[in-house]
């Protein structure tokens, strides 16, 4: 298995929307902390693409969990870990790509996930791990925009960490 890191856009996020749903892969926009004597703030980090179709959601796991494999068809997934560490993997099943990328505290921005690629997250460290996305729809329980597989279904794709 040959991992790739997702190719990273400086500048907005609408802009790397629009390529990674050309390109039909992951792309991360780095963001950039304000900081004074008041405390840190990371800003604007959905513009360009919140709509009224749209939800926002956040999530918190707990250290060792892993949550994979799912994908949607018509939704794309924008991440921004928020509290923590986590580790994502993404798998194109059209091309057999994988991509790798660690985002959180220490490593913020947005991660931008179009369909139909596979994705799924794990917690790295011993501290929970807080994600904060957007889905540019929302969520319908009466036909949802989800199929899942089980997380060891992508043979070979390192949740465990890696050393050296």
């Amino acid at each position: 298995m040959k991992l790739e890191f997702p190719r990273t856009i400086d500048g907005d996020v609408e802009a790397a929307y629009e390529s990674a749903v050309a390109r039909r892969e992951p792309v991360f926009v780095g963001a950039s902390i304000f900081a004074d004597d008041r405390g840190w703030s990371i800003m604007n980090q959905f513009q360009g693409v919140l709509d009224r179709q749209g939800q926002i959601n956040y999530s918190v796991a707990y250290p060792g969990v892993v949550k994979a494999w799912h994908r949607h068809q018509h939704q794309s997934d924008m991440w921004m870990a928020l509290m923590g560490s986590i580790k994502v993997g993404i798998h194109s099943e059209e091309d057999d790509r994988y991509w790798l990328a660690v985002i959180g505290e220490k490593k913020p921005g947005v991660l931008v996930i179009p369909p139909p690629l596979w994705h799924g997250m794990a917690t790295i460290g011993n501290e929970p791990a807080g994600l904060l996305y957007y889905v540019t729809v929302r969520y319908d329980a009466s036909n949802p925009d989800e199929e899942r597989r089980a997380y060891d279904s992508v043979k070979g794709f390192p949740w465990h960490v890696r050393h050296g």
